[in-house]
């Protein structure tokens, strides 16, 4: 029998260690070290195969020289997927696919699979549900079913040579944590499984130019389950984002090294299953017909479009002793950080005041430009006076009371407009020199003057 090599694998950064211990020596993490077993053999052959060495690049060649008509992309059946993958399915290319339980992943791959099968030979593998299973779910959403093939297996090494024979052009693994390779000694989902595992089907894929899609579990904090070195091996990364309660699905890309990253996509759940939303912003400015005090609309950039999305505040007085900074879809500390500046260079004082803010929709805001339509809100609520109906603002506050440009100001004004709203509140820089047809655009340079604006 082949020596058995023991290591130590951080699941939070993927560096090992050769002996156990309490803290990740690399990421500082603590109680995150899992056994690592492989055989110097053949599991060894296969890690260090993954990342598609060995495939046939024999010869040093000029990067002008190599071809990309073997590799066009080609599409999906939904936009909106097709979007955040960057354009379209690119051969060879290896996608996880994480989210929630009851998201809808395995919905979303089964309504795709069904249309692939139409035009190409494909096959989906699943590990967790039967056959039946499956099967029940394509009736209920009225799927065509007559040329999707199945296979209900978790040995790897067993899909791929079936896959040899079969030759599909795209390839589905529902999901990676229940798969196993024999020549590994731990149960599945360990660390040690899930790490061979994705690199044997991962080498595979590069080699036969199979599109493979890897179905992943989240953690309870939201991130992908599994050791981090499953992210690198991976060409793209998108996670299936919204609550069992909410019709609506996010679907954003964390990494893709075909297109850009953080491009969202939206879709409805439906009866018949996931439907694309070819128009988000829609389904964001779902507001009331009377402007009510704390609702500002901003144009945030996801991707490569605009969307504009509503953010609602409430300022009321504190009844206990610390005042409550409450932020759902926006970072807490940059709504501390905003209020402070706000009270040094606008003169509004909320520490006695418990402020919550929301993002409609359940989108997720990660990016500056929406720190002035959170002080607008707030100062609305603050003082229990309404925003105009039709107005959109946006724009980045320093901490010295500035209001700093945004990337793509002229698109997000050109999409308010395209909406209906007559005027904004944007930085000074991002105001376009011929101005927008219909709209009536502000331009500020510093907090005072937003605020003295409205």
């Amino acid at each position: 029998m082949a020596k058995q090599k023991i290591a130590y694998v951080c699941s939070e950064c993927g560096s090992d260690h050769s002996k156990w211990q309490g803290q990740c020596s690399a990421c500082k993490e603590w109680n995150t070290l899992q056994e690592f077993k492989t055989s110097n053999s053949k599991s060894a052959v296969v890690r260090e195969g993954y990342a598609g060495g060995g495939l046939g690049a024999n010869k040093v060649v000029k990067l002008s020289e190599v071809s990309l008509a073997d590799l066009p992309r080609f599409t999906s059946g939904m936009g909106e997927f097709d979007r955040v993958l960057g354009g379209g399915l690119v051969p060879g290319s290896v996608n996880l696919v994480g989210g929630h339980p009851g998201a809808g992943k395995s919905t979303l791959l089964l309504q795709i699979m069904c249309y692939l099968a139409q035009h190409m030979p494909v096959l989906y593998i699943t590990g967790e549900e039967s056959l039946q299973q499956v099967a029940l779910r394509a009736q209920r959403l009225k799927l065509p079913t007559d040329n999707l093939q199945m296979l209900a297996e978790t040995d790897v090494e067993q899909i791929v040579a079936i896959a040899k024979h079969h030759q599909p052009r795209v390839m589905v693994i529902d999901s990676i944590q229940v798969m196993h390779t024999p020549g590994v000694e731990s149960a599945p989902g360990s660390v040690s499984q899930v790490r061979e595992s994705a690199a044997y089907l991962t080498r595979f894929a590069k080699q036969s130019n199979t599109v493979l899609f890897l179905v992943g579990h989240v953690t309870k904090d939201g991130s992908l389950a599994g050791p981090k070195v499953l992210e690198h091996m991976i060409d793209c990364s998108v996670m299936l984002e919204g609550d069992s309660d909410n019709r609506f699905r996010t679907l954003r890309g964390i990494k893709n090294r075909f297109g850009a990253v953080n491009e969202l996509g939206v879709f409805a759940m439906l009866e018949t299953g996931m439907k694309e939303v070819k128009n988000p912003s829609s389904i964001f400015l779902s507001r009331s017909e009377q402007p009510v005090s704390g609702s500002s609309v901003m144009v945030v950039w996801e991707g490569t479009r605009p969307l504009l999305v509503e953010i609602q505040a409430l300022v009321d007085d504190s009844h206990f002793g610390h005042p409550k900074r409450v932020a759902v879809g926006l970072d807490q500390n940059r709504l501390s950080m905003l209020l402070a500046v706000m009270h040094r260079h606008a003169g509004i004082h909320c520490g006695d005041q418990d402020v919550y803010i929301n993002v409609v929709g359940g989108v997720k805001v990660s990016e500056t430009s929406a720190d002035l339509a959170l002080l607008m809100s707030i100062l609305s609520s603050f003082k229990d006076k309404p925003l105009p109906h039709d107005m959109v603002v946006f724009g980045e506050v320093g901490l010295s009371g500035e209001i700093r440009p945004v990337p793509s100001g002229q698109e997000r004004l050109k999409e308010a407009a395209k909406h209906g709203f007559k005027r904004a509140i944007a930085p000074k820089a991002n105001v376009p020199k011929n101005g927008i047809e219909g709209m009536q655009v502000i331009p500020v340079e510093n907090i005072s003057q937003a605020l003295e604006i409205i």
